[in-house]
């Protein structure tokens, strides 16, 4: 009997114990389960906020890139206007110097039409090549023969072919080193 007893508290502890240990090992299961989940949940708030974050931030420099590409269209609209309005001021200056030089021209050309003809010689001598042919080609046919008459040979040779060759009169290198020497 004393056997069985034994037997009968034996295999109850047993049981019962094995019931504990089981209960036990899933609440502990169960608890780093829980545990996980709530690391999980926080990284995924943490990712949300993150997202949201990139987001916003995202956001902001869009509306900033849009707010300088505005600006940058503005300026460039600005700076065509201003370069349209800078090449009608030049085109109204060519003008101007265009009238001017015709008016300057018109005077100098009437100076030497009214200069004796020997003092007209003397000074288209001392110009170089260019020059001369170009205040000569502005005068009568008449008053050219008879300044020209009056000039060096070799003078009125070079200003002869320079109006031969016709507009625009520029100063060549010959003629400037002529001049200096």
């Amino acid at each position: 009997m004393f056997k069985i007893v034994f037997l009968t508290l034996f295999l109850t502890l047993f049981l019962f114990g094995e019931s504990v240990d089981c209960t036990q090992i899933f609440e502990q299961r169960k608890q780093e389960l829980l545990n996980e989940i709530e690391k999980i949940d926080e990284a995924r708030q943490s990712f949300e906020a993150l997202k949201a974050a990139t987001n916003a931030l995202f956001e902001k420099q869009k509306e900033k890139i849009e707010k300088e590409k505005k600006f940058l269209e503005q300026k460039k609209s600005e700076i065509e206007q201003k370069k349209k309005d800078i090449e009608e001021l030049v085109a109204k200056n060519e003008e101007l110097l265009k009238s001017i030089n015709g008016v300057k021209k018109s005077k100098l050309s009437d100076t030497y039409s009214k200069m004796k003809d020997s003092a007209a010689a003397v000074i288209l001598e001392n110009m170089n090549t260019d020059e001369a042919a170009s205040i000569l080609f502005s005068l009568p046919s008449k008053k050219i023969s008879k300044i020209m008459a009056k000039m060096d040979p070799k003078k009125a040779s070079k200003v002869t072919k320079r109006l031969q060759e016709g507009p625009p009169f520029n100063t060549s290198k010959e003629d400037i080193n002529a001049t200096l020497q």
